[in-house]
């Protein structure tokens, strides 16, 4: 077959001894899970509890039991695809691979599929190194070969420079070894996706055939990433065979009921059944209507009964871990919600973007960023934006002169949440504290980059590191061990939320600022389990800034409803809710008192609520 001008080797023929994804076991063992486990004593003394538990829940779900020469192995029957949702940052990483190696141990011909964001790639290589289990790790999305893959796929791939010789070559390497192929939701939504100009032939095809029916195990972490229904990697993901899926998520709950059926359909397909009548088993539509009733009352009346038989149908196949651990073992978190007095050319500008706005995309955006600083006002006015867009914009920048000018643009203070960010980086740099600051965007960044050279001298690669979705993911990791360097220069790193996903450890920082406010509250909760994981060796302060009376309350609101329902969702069978962090009070800020203190900045207050405080009770 051929890809291009190249020739390439028929799998099939290559590799006809490797079993199909759903077939036999090679079981010899006896005992339990933790007999194997217990060989490795460098990961079986760091496992906390909720990850034994964890790693049990797994076990039982995918093979019937924690007994090696258990009999459901290959039988269906209840074996089938499970969620571990355990709280950011309090290692799902460890867990996932702690259990790989018993069960490929246990299962020869075990072929384990990886599913990740791009940008966690790298960390999962990484931590399968730091563990030492002896498992290679084929990454399908980069264009390197790792040195790991099998001795005659090298041969036949030497001096090849097309990338489908390199995928052939840990395609190859995956099904003949001890080895767990990892992939990003893109790569592999791009190489499984039915073709929309005709039939997919030659290698390409075969490939398809591969990762949809070959892999007998598929991990997919951050799991809730393909939630649409609609989306291509959602129905890429329904066709691969093995009914043995994991998916790992600290944030299940995302935006609605809707989406969260849609998870759990994707790792257990039969779940459906489980809310139809017997007529309706077959019938997704009915299926899905079920569950509208079931769930359309949940938060909104006092009668717990459907919640509670909510909470029973995912008991089986959901392992809830709150991060009562992160309590135990961390100094501590203190989480508050800062509503800032915007200055009189930022309300001024924010009643315009109001009056003159009406694209609820473009709104949000202009919204965002001019609570930041007024200046930014005219980054709305770029050609992707929409003539009502610019007209508005335009009209802005006629009326106020000063927008334009350098030294406005440098001035901080012209921005409450600027001024607040310089203040608070100021008081943590002299003790001896680093910033972590969270934007949607990227302009207020790179405008706090300017503001921080201009008012203390600092360097974009020295004092300030950046990372964003233009960072290579290589120079991504160095970012990160450059930042939790304690012997680095770096200060502050600014960040935008899209690279907060799962896994990316930060805890170089003890002060966490996000400049603005998203719908989806379980970015939040990510962007803060960034530096408040398993690692943090100081108090965390998280500071969430609301310019106030303007529309950023009204969205926080909605993120408080939202992170309400889940709250619900994930409480305990009785439907109280575990608030495991500690609480605020026992903390005291004495930067945020500093700042509350000083004359020069106390009356750009308007209150601090602490986060675990009922935000909709207040506003």
């Amino acid at each position: 077959m051929s890809v291009g001008d190249e020739e390439f080797p028929m799998f099939d023929s290559f590799l006809h001894h490797g079993t199909g994804g759903n077939q036999g076991s090679d079981l010899h063992s006896t005992g339990t899970v933790w007999d194997k486990l217990n060989k490795f004593r460098w990961i079986r003394e760091k496992l906390y509890p909720h990850q034994i538990e964890g790693i049990e829940f797994l076990w039982r779900n995918l093979a019937g039991g924690i007994e090696l020469d258990v009999k459901n192995m290959n039988a269906s029957g209840d074996v089938g695809g499970c969620i571990i949702s355990h709280a950011p940052g309090t290692g799902k990483t460890l867990l996932t691979i702690a259990f790989l190696k018993t069960f490929m141990e246990t299962i020869k011909d075990c072929r384990p599929v990886l599913i990740a964001p791009g940008n966690m790639l790298l960390t999962w290589e990484e931590e399968f190194k730091k563990w030492q289990v002896d498992i290679s790790f084929h990454n399908l999305s980069s264009a390197k070969l790792s040195g790991k893959e099998d001795c005659a796929s090298l041969k036949l791939v030497q001096n090849k420079r097309n990338i489908w010789w390199i995928r052939f070559a840990k395609i190859a390497s995956w099904i003949k070894g001890n080895s767990i192929l990892a992939v990003s939701y893109h790569q592999f939504e791009r190489l499984s996706a039915e073709s929309d100009n005709g039939e997919i032939v030659g290698f390409k095809a075969e490939m398809r055939k591969i990762l949809l029916e070959r892999p007998n195990l598929v991990i997919l972490d951050e799991g809730h990433t393909p939630r649409n229904k609609n989306s291509k990697i959602h129905k890429c993901l329904k066709n691969v065979q093995t009914e043995r899926r994991i998916i790992l998520s600290g944030t299940l709950f995302q935006n609605n009921f809707d989406e969260l059926y849609s998870t759990l359909c994707l790792v257990r397909p039969k779940f459906a059944d489980t809310i139809s009548n017997r007529k309706d088993k077959n019938d997704g539509t009915l299926s899905r209507g079920n569950w509208v009733s079931l769930t359309s009352s949940i938060g909104k009346s006092s009668d717990d009964q459907q919640l509670e038989k909510l909470q029973k149908m995912m008991k089986p196949f959901v392992h809830i871990h709150k991060g009562s651990i992160l309590q135990k073992e961390l100094p501590g978190l203190q989480e508050c919600v800062v509503f800032l007095n915007p200055s009189p050319l930022q309300k001024k500008f924010l009643q315009k973007v109001k009056e003159g706005i009406k694209n609820s995309f473009e709104f949000d955006h202009a919204v965002a960023i001019v609570s930041v600083h007024p200046s930014l006002v005219t980054r709305c006015n770029v050609a992707k934006q929409s003539g009502q867009v610019n007209s508005c914009v335009t009209k802005l920048i006629d009326e106020t002169q000063q927008i334009k000018e350098e030294d406005f643009r440098l001035n901080y203070n012209e921005g409450v949440k600027t001024k607040f960010l310089m203040q608070l980086i100021k008081l943590s740099e002299a003790m001896n504290e680093k910033v972590l600051v969270f934007s949607q965007f990227l302009d207020p960044n790179s405008l706090i980059c300017d503001h921080l050279y201009s008012a203390l001298g600092w360097r974009v690669g020295e004092e300030i590191l950046r990372m964003d979705g233009t960072l290579d993911v290589n120079k991504r990791q160095s970012l990160i061990h450059r930042f939790n360097d304690p012997n680095s220069p770096a200060k502050v790193l600014l960040a935008s939320l899209g690279t907060s996903g799962e896994g990316i450890c930060l805890t170089g920082a003890s002060r966490i600022v996000l400049l603005d406010v998203v719908w989806n509250p379980s970015r939040y909760k990510q962007a803060i389990s960034r530096a408040y994981r398993l690692g943090q060796k100081k108090v965390v302060y998280t500071y969430h800034l609301i310019a106030s009376r303007t529309p950023e309350e009204d969205k926080y609101c909605v993120q408080a409803r939202k992170d309400h329902l889940s709250q619900l969702v994930f409480s305990t069978e009785n439907g109280k809710i575990e608030n495991p962090d500690n609480p605020s009070s026992e903390y005291s800020d004495e930067i945020l008192q500093s700042m509350m203190g000083n004359n020069k900045f106390k009356d750009m207050f308007d209150k601090i609520i602490p986060r675990e405080s009922t935000l909709l009770e207040t506003l």
